[in-house]
Parts: structure tokens; C-alpha cells; sequence
């Protein structure tokens, strides 16, 4: 069963109301955390490139990633959710897990069931919420993994156009 239905959420997926790239954060998170992603893309076999500016270099430790000289871009993680959904994480803090998704991507009840359940991966596997955020309001929340309900759940009154 889906955690949510498209004809629910379509508003928070309009990228005209949210922008085409909402943050997905996973707050008070470590660099265990952070490993504990890199192990579950590997496990997933989900595809991946991992780079350093235009360097694409072998998926280091989290800690590798996150230990980067105060003058260097921010590393980050491309995961392929499928080949037509991408999800770019950035090693920007160890507090923080962050990543991007393109609200392009995720149009229709099939790939906003392959986003929650991506969702649902990681906070299960953290124990921790998984959050999206409108592109640039970090902090309001729309939907996110609700670890006690075990779900993808709406976090925030539906938008109307």
C-alpha cells in the first residue's frame, strides 16, 4: 500500500509552488549516520557517482567525505532511485544529512511511490525523520518519514493553486 496518494500531495510536487529543488534533510545526524547512507546505497545496489568538484572519485568513508579542506567545494553523492530519478546528497555537515531531488522527476503515484519508499529506507535504517522542505524554507517541513508511524506521512496543510 502507498504511504501517500499523488491526488494528496500533487500541490507539494508542483515545482511552481515549492521549486524544482526541495531539501530533504535528515536533522541531528552524525557522521555514523552519514556512513550508515553510503552503506545502504552500496547494499541497495542503487548506482551512484560520488565527486569531488569534477573529480569523480571510488565512494570513500563518510568521514573521508566530510573531512574536506575549508577551501574545497562540497563533495557530493548521486544516487539513481531508478535511472530516470536522481537524489544529490551533499557532504556539507556532519550534522546534517542533505539532499536534492528534482520535483520533475517525481511526477505521478509510481515515482512518488519510489521517492517515499527511499525515504522510508533511510529513516529506517537511521531511525530518524526524513524531511522535504520547499526549495529555500528549511525549517517548514511538508512531508517527511515519520519514524513512529513507519511512513511517509504529509506534515504540513495541502497547497491549492
Amino acid at each position: 500500500m502507498a504511504d501517500l496518494l499523488w491526488d494528496d500531495v500533487k500541490c507539494f510536487f508542483d515545482p511552481d509552488l515549492m521549486g524544482s529543488l526541495p531539501d530533504v534533510t535528515v536533522p541531528d545526524a552524525s557522521v555514523h549516520d552519514w556512513q550508515d547512507v553510503l552503506d545502504l546505497v552500496v547494499e541497495k545496489g542503487w548506482k551512484c557517482q560520488y565527486s569531488e568538484g569534477e573529480r569523480v572519485l571510488p565512494l570513500p568513508r563518510a568521514a573521508a567525505a566530510l573531512s574536506r579542506p575549508a577551501d574545497m567545494e562540497w563533495p557530493s553523492l548521486r544516487v539513481w532511485l531508478r535511472a530516470d530519478v536522481l537524489a544529490i546528497f551533499r557532504f556539507s555537515s556532519g550534522e546534517e544529512i542533505d539532499f536534492d531531488v528534482d520535483l520533475r522527476e517525481l511526477q505521478g503515484q509510481e515515482r512518488l511511490d519510489v521517492f517515499c519508499g527511499f525515504l522510508r529506507e533511510i529513516g529506517r535504517r537511521l531511525g530518524k525523520p526524513v524531511l522535504m522542505h520547499p526549495e529555500g524554507a528549511h525549517g517548514h517541513p511538508v512531508l517527511g518519514f515519520d519514524v513512529d508511524a513507519d511512513r511517509v506521512v504529509i506534515l504540513a496543510e495541502p497547497l491549492f493553486r
